[in-house]
């Protein structure tokens, strides 16, 4: 049962029903995790308090009445992961799946995830198994010739670039290394870069095929 507002606040502070709507709403138009949700909750509450002492409330009493909203939060959360309207599992197979088609490796992947919230072995297992039957390895291939596509490298690189890159011996080395050197940023390692500016076009296409059949 949500507390009577304390008539000292000017500013009314959320309840726990409007702080349970805002749940629902954010969760009809957004996929996100335990942490992720807790967060969007507690910035309500923060969003609250700023306006609140800027009303001139209390601070001290404003602070104090925040802080016993963080178990109320804390208890929303609880219900929609018992409801099955926030699963980290769900999240993560559906967030590998699409930064994977969005050329992402494996180490940026997790580092998302990560960031999100998400534990090691949820993170572990959602790389391991959420692109179909592609392994991790087959899985960062993949990824690093999605962005080899989308920076027109190595396979994808347009036939009168390659013929003015062999020109010269300089110019093809410089090339390479720019290519290497994009793909290392992005968290690929390097014998995946290099396999993947090595790939003849035909080959390249073959694996873009098979990554959206499996994804």
């Amino acid at each position: 049962m949500d507390k009577t507002v304390p008539l000292s606040f000017t500013c009314p502070p959320p309840q726990r029903s409007t702080l349970r709507e805002a749940a629902l709403a954010h969760l009809a138009r957004f996929g996100t995790t335990r942490q992720g949700l807790e967060q969007v909750l507690l910035r309500r509450v923060a969003r609250w308090a700023q306006k609140a002492q800027r009303a001139g409330d209390c601070a001290e009493a404003v602070a104090e009445h925040a802080a016993e909203l963080r178990p109320v939060v804390t208890g929303i959360v609880d219900d929609m992961v018992r409801l099955g309207a926030v699963d980290d599992a769900v999240f993560a197979r559906s967030r590998v799946r699409r930064l994977v088609r969005s050329g992402r490796s494996g180490r940026a992947v997790d580092a998302h995830l990560a960031a999100k919230g998400v534990a090691s072995t949820v993170r572990d297992e959602a790389l391991e198994t959420a692109v179909g039957t592609l392994g991790p390895a087959e899985r960062e291939v993949c990824a690093a010739l999605v962005l080899a596509r989308k920076r027109r490298l190595g396979p994808f690189c347009p036939a009168d670039m390659m013929d003015m890159d062999h020109e010269g011996e300089a110019t093809a080395m410089a090339a390479r290394h720019r290519a290497l050197g994009v793909l290392a940023r992005a968290g690929f390692a390097r014998d995946v870069a290099q396999r993947v500016l090595d790939m003849q076009a035909e080959e390249a296409e073959a694996w873009m095929d098979r990554l959206r059949a499996e994804s």
